[in-house]
């Protein structure tokens, strides 16, 4: 199959601006993410909306698209580029991978976890999710899954969910798998056209979650589980702790 990953990055965030290019042991950190892609992917490819951006991916030897500063979502970001992509190298994939511009500690392994899940020939897209440990706190945020018995997603929340009824708090996690979402998507090329082209819905706008908007629609989102942990970077807390890993090997 010939699989083509997507990275998303903007350089503007409510919280952390400038985040692709933040400094990690002398590299950006859209460096890491297009490095660790690499090492399970021909071709990568980052997708900006920023001049300063598209340099330092240059700079490193990376490919990279420029792509509209209007996108609401990073799929409709990913759809752009996918099509620029295509159109530059005269070339057509089989699937389509949205890659967090945010996890430089990205597991290949997680890349060749999703695309497993095409194997069936039916999977039109995919994501992953992570059961909370025993040991963790559930209630230090994150967006929660709750999955059917043939591993599709039904709803994806900001909130804790499933809700244990008649349980304290702290005894949840005794009464229950939870599942914490891995934030990177799969899709068959169609698929990535038609989710594109949807009206963003009520659910995805309350959530601000945008793979409710499939959902919502009466579509299927398969799911695999990894017991790989990431780190997502959304705090200058989550950017040093990133960087003590790397600089420990």
């Amino acid at each position: 199959m010939n699989i083509l990953g997507i990275i998303p990055a903007r350089y503007g965030s409510t919280r952390l601006e400038g985040k692709p290019l933040l400094d990690i042991c002398g590299k950006p950190m859209i460096q890491y993410v297009y490095e660790q892609a690499r090492k399970s992917l021909n071709y990568v490819v980052v997708a900006t909306d920023d001049e300063r951006i598209v340099k330092a991916v240059q700079d490193f030897g990376g490919d990279v698209v420029m792509t509209s500063p209007d996108h609401n979502t990073g799929t409709n970001r990913c759809l752009e580029a996918y099509r620029v992509f295509t159109k530059r190298h005269n070339f057509q994939f089989d699937i389509v991978i949205n890659i967090q511009g945010d996890e430089p500690l990205l597991d290949p392994e997680q890349i060749r976890l999703l695309i497993s899940c095409f194997m069936n020939g039916k999977t039109q897209m995919t994501t992953l999710v992570i059961p909370v440990k025993e040991e963790e706190n559930l209630f230090n945020g994150g967006v929660y899954v709750v999955i059917d018995k043939l591993k599709n997603a039904l709803y994806f929340s900001r909130s804790v969910i499933p809700f244990i009824r008649d349980a304290e708090r702290s005894d949840w996690q005794k009464k229950h798998t939870f599942y914490k979402h891995v934030g990177m998507y799969a899709f068959k090329p169609q698929t990535l056209i038609e989710f594109a082209s949807l009206q963003q819905s009520s659910l995805e706008l309350a959530e601000s979650l945008e793979q409710n908007r499939w959902l919502e629609n009466g579509k299927k989102i398969k799911v695999e589980v990894t017991d790989i942990e990431t780190i997502g970077v959304d705090t200058i807390e989550d950017l040093e702790r990133v960087r003590e890993i790397i600089k420990n090997g």
